[in-house]
């Protein structure tokens, strides 16, 4: 029997339709690659389970009997997989142009690299960003004053979200977002699994962070893409997911820059959430309707950022 190519990986939690949909782009972009598709359920209770053994009985499917969380849930496919490529791919995708076998392709053309991202598209075919520097104090303190915004096209000021890069060109990153990423088998077997302590967010920098730091590179290709809807599990709970977005990073920046690190990076989270808190409480009362409703939602962001982990 041959050897398969590549383990396609998707966790799904109340995906259904995006799920039935990504699944259906997978079996229709992809050739020329022996492939296989796991799916880790993570306790839907949408149906998805059901859809996926009536409408895809060949992949293999995963039900979990609780929200395990990203990283966890992904290891689960992991350990079944055959593949010499992992592709950890989200659920509210859908593969265009035969991205998986063209990633592949670029893979094996790079030997020491242990994970490809590919461009990520919008619905509407504009550019996503899913490339970034690795967390830390001081890359903290730029995105909460907002120099990344206000500076865009500066290398120094845009660093943490390469904001000067238009994406059009091959390039070694610190990481790449796991909405799409192909990490290489033998790379995964020296270094180990994803980290389970992050529930959701954070878990493939820190993956990226210690493949870097075992002598690897992460590199992004142009010459894939996918389109990626964004938030399909995690807008279901927004607020617990902004919670868990901030856990997770101070838990990388404590554990790549050490306790005292920590210590500020949550001093800069609830300086810069107090401060957007006092901003929104003033425009909510001098504004009316739409500017209200909009001033209370950037109220609870505010409060996550300040208080929320």
């Amino acid at each position: 029997m041959a050897a398969i190519d590549v383990s396609v990986i998707i966790v799904s939690w109340n995906t259904r339709e995006y799920l039935h949909n990504c699944l259906t782009s997978i079996y229709d972009e992809t050739d020329g690659v022996l492939f296989e598709v796991i799916i880790v359920d993570n306790a839907s209770h949408d149906g998805s389970a059901n859809m996926v053994r009536t409408e895809f009985p060949q992949v293999v499917l995963i039900k979990n009997g609780e929200n395990r969380g990203f990283a966890a849930a992904n290891n689960q496919g992991m350990k079944v997989a055959q593949g010499r490529y992992l592709l950890l791919l989200n659920p509210d995708t859908l593969v265009r142009d035969g991205a998986v076998q063209k990633s592949v392709a670029f893979a094996d053309e790079n030997a020491s690299c242990a994970v490809v991202g590919i461009r990520n598209e919008f619905v509407d075919g504009s550019l996503q960003r899913n490339c970034f520097c690795f967390a830390s104090v001081f890359n903290l303190l730029v995105s909460a004053i907002g120099l990344h915004e206000a500076f865009p096209g500066s290398h120094f000021w845009g660093r943490e979200r390469l904001t000067w890069w238009d994406y059009g060109s091959t390039r070694n990153v610190d990481c790449v977002a796991g909405c799409y990423m192909l990490v290489r088998r033998t790379a995964v077997n020296l270094v180990g699994a994803m980290d389970e302590t992050y529930f959701m967010y954070g878990e493939e920098m820190d993956w990226c962070w210690r493949f870097h730091h075992n002598g690897w590179t992460v590199l992004y290709y142009p010459g894939a893409r996918v389109v990626h809807y964004g938030g399909a599990a995690s807008s279901q709970n927004a607020a617990a997911m902004r919670i868990a977005h901030r856990k997770s990073l101070l838990r990388f920046i404590e554990k790549r820059q050490g306790r005292v690190a920590g210590i500020l990076a949550r001093a800069i989270l609830a300086i810069s959430g107090l401060l957007r808190l006092v901003y929104w409480m003033f425009r909510g009362m001098i504004g009316s309707g739409a500017a209200r409703r909009h001033s209370r939602q950037k109220i609870r962001q505010a409060v996550t950022m300040a208080f929320g982990y």
